[in-house]
């Protein structure tokens, strides 16, 4: 039997005794690592993860301002903001963004393109953004889904303002409309002042004044929990409103005006020639801008981009035409300021010209001619033979100097995007644009306001302005003043300076009116069906070629398709003595403006003229 071991206590001692210390030193070390780990995220970092928490505790919630309205002169509504409820979702919240739009289109009836503009607002979104699905939910979606909510955590209804346009296609070119900030606004807008909105102005007054529109943004500081729900309102800035405008059109004249072209298409614009201000800018055919604000359809848009009648185009500011025979008023008074000719001074017209040395004919519109005739002739039966003299007896010079003065060949500068300039040409234009020469027969024709010369319909009724104030050339304006909540007075909007045409013989101008108002009033005017007795009216017809016919053929507008007749203009101002109003209408393939153009000039004049001013007086109450 082996002997029993004896015990070293003495080495298990200093075993116990370093492993103690060992021990001893790990918990020291660990300790200390604990101490300095707290001592960094208590004294050193306490700011830093102070502001953490609090951020994680407090949240600044954008608070978009309201948009400001737009009224027509005797306060009617051109734009407001309706309440509507959109079903909107914040991925950040969503586990499964494709089995949540599968279970709302369950219960909601979710199309295509709510989808398409769902995933395209995704791209340009932030993840804790909500995002609408659906939009203008009525009562009976709104029950289905709060009946449903628990099931889709992320997903919300949210009450919003949205734009609204009562005019529809009225207005439309000229109000605009708002849709969707694009991924290249981003680039361009103060993103701080647009934090909670969604909406910007895209085309005409919505664009021109957005800043105005638009406010300024609020922000409110919430406390929220774990959840990210808010507990309490901590502060709270309320957002500045956008200011209200309200222009000088007539939106009761707007429609009229657009109602008198029938099925044709064209242009038409009145102006105040005392004020500058626009009383109607109708193009004609237009759409319905409620369509963009919340994203048109790609079926509908793809409709109006292939439409034939071309309805986003607006011919009013962007239409460029050949003024035909509504320039010859223009160039009939170059003709008497630059001592080119005399008011009764005739020229015979045996129905058609040549230049010295040319076979060339340039037809008048009358077979046969007119005759011996003067100015007042002239304008009142429209002579081409006696402007085509004119032009030639003149020179382009004089006459392009003469004419660049009523504002063609440039923008008005009205406070609308998009204007085009038409064309005024001239011997240093053509050598500039074609590099050759000016030819005596391009003068001749821009006798008769054809050739090079385009005007825009806006340009053309801006310039009979002109006339009918004897040579006071004012900026037109569509915005008459604007308003704000907090002020008691109007705003009026920064206003160019009118300019006066030198009047070299005041007697020119009266003579080339009376010749206008023979255009009416005359036994053999070309626009006398229109002649009324409640007023005076001082005109021009104008017929402006599509297509240029051969010395050989004659135009025969009954064999001609509609699309190749020619345009048919008329631009007249009244009262003779006292001017209130002033038009200008364009038809496209019109045929003739005496018996097309000008009847929708008297719709428009006997409406501004001749409404009783109490009924506009309620109206604006």
């Amino acid at each position: 039997m082996p002997e029993p071991s004896i015990k070293d206590h003495a080495r298990e001692s200093r075993t116990l005794t370093h492993r103690a210390i060992i021990s001893a030193l790990i918990v020291v070390i660990l300790l200390g690592t604990l101490i300095l780990r707290l001592t960094h995220l208590q004294i050193t970092n306490h700011d830093h993860f102070t502001t953490l928490s609090h951020e994680n505790r407090v949240k600044l919630v954008p608070l978009p301002p309201t948009r400001g309205l737009i009224y027509d002169r005797n306060g009617v509504i051109l734009a407001q903001n309706l309440p509507t409820h959109s079903l909107e979702i914040t991925p950040e919240q969503v586990k499964d963004i494709d089995q949540t739009l599968a279970g709302l289109a369950q219960i909601i009836t979710i199309t295509e393109d709510d989808l398409n503009r769902f995933q395209r607002l995704r791209k340009q979104k932030r993840r804790f953004d909500s995002i609408p699905i659906k939009v203008h939910l009525n009562e009976k979606d709104v029950a289905r889904f709060a009946v449903n909510r628990h099931h889709f955590p992320g997903v919300d209804i949210q009450a919003r303002l949205l734009r609204d346009y009562p005019q529809g296609v009225a207005t439309a070119h000229v109000v605009g409309y708002v849709a969707r900030i694009n991924e290249r606004e981003l680039k361009t807008i103060d993103t701080s002042n647009y934090a909670g909105t969604s909406h910007i102005g895209k085309t005409g007054l919505e664009k021109t004044y957005e800043d105005i529109l638009h406010g300024k943004v609020g922000m409110r500081q919430v406390e929220v929990n774990a959840l990210g729900r808010v507990i309490r309102i901590l502060e709270n800035q309320p957002p500045v409103p956008g200011k209200d405008i309200h222009l000088h059109i007539d939106a009761q004249l707007q429609a009229i005006t657009t109602k008198a072209f029938g099925d044709k298409n064209g242009a038409a614009v009145a102006i105040n020639p005392n004020t500058g201000g626009i009383l109607a800018l109708v193009s004609k055919p237009g759409y319905d801008p409620n369509l963009f604000v919340e994203g048109i359809s790609s079926t509908a848009y793809n409709a109006l981009q292939q439409s034939d009648d071309n309805p986003l185009f607006d011919r009013a500011l962007r239409g460029q035409y050949p003024p035909g025979s509504t320039a010859k008023p223009f160039i009939g008074l170059a003709g008497l300021e630059t001592n080119t000719i005399t008011f009764n001074k005739k020229k015979f017209c045996p129905g058609f010209f040549q230049l010295p040395k040319h076979e060339h004919k340039y037809r008048d519109w009358k077979k046969h001619g007119h005759g011996l005739t003067d100015m007042e002739k002239s304008i009142e039966q429209s002579c081409d033979v006696y402007y085509y003299n004119l032009a030639h007896e003149m020179g382009i010079d004089k006459m392009s100097s003469f004419l660049s003065q009523f504002g063609f060949g440039e923008k008005t500068m009205i406070d609308l995007t998009g204007e085009l300039p038409g064309l005024l040409p001239s011997r240093e234009w053509k050598r500039r644009r074609r590099n050759i020469a000016w030819y005596p027969g391009e003068t001749v024709i821009m006798g008769i306001g054809q050739g090079y010369f385009l005007t825009t319909p806006l340009q053309l009724a801006n310039a009979t302005a002109t006339l009918a104030s004897k040579g006071i050339h004012r900026t037109p304006q569509i915005v008459k003043f604007i308003t704000h909540t907090s002020q008691s007075e109007g705003e009026i909007p920064p206003q160019t300076e009118p300019r006066q045409i030198p009047v070299i013989k005041q007697k020119n101008w009266d003579d080339m009116t009376f010749a206008m108002s023979q255009v009416v009033q005359g036994i053999r005017g070309t626009a006398r069906n229109i002649r009324t007795k409640e007023y005076l009216i001082a005109a021009k017809t104008g017929t402006a070629q599509v297509f240029t016919v051969k010395q050989d053929e004659e135009y025969d507008e009954e064999t001609v398709s509609e699309k190749m007749r020619d345009h048919a203009l008329f631009i007249a101002f009244a009262p003779i003595k006292n001017p209130q109003i002033a038009v200008a209408v364009i038809v496209e393939h019109g045929g003739h403006g005496g018996s097309v153009a000008a009847p929708i000039a008297r719709t428009i004049m006997d409406h501004y003229l001749l409404n009783d001013s109490t009924d506009k007086a309620q109206e604006q109450q």
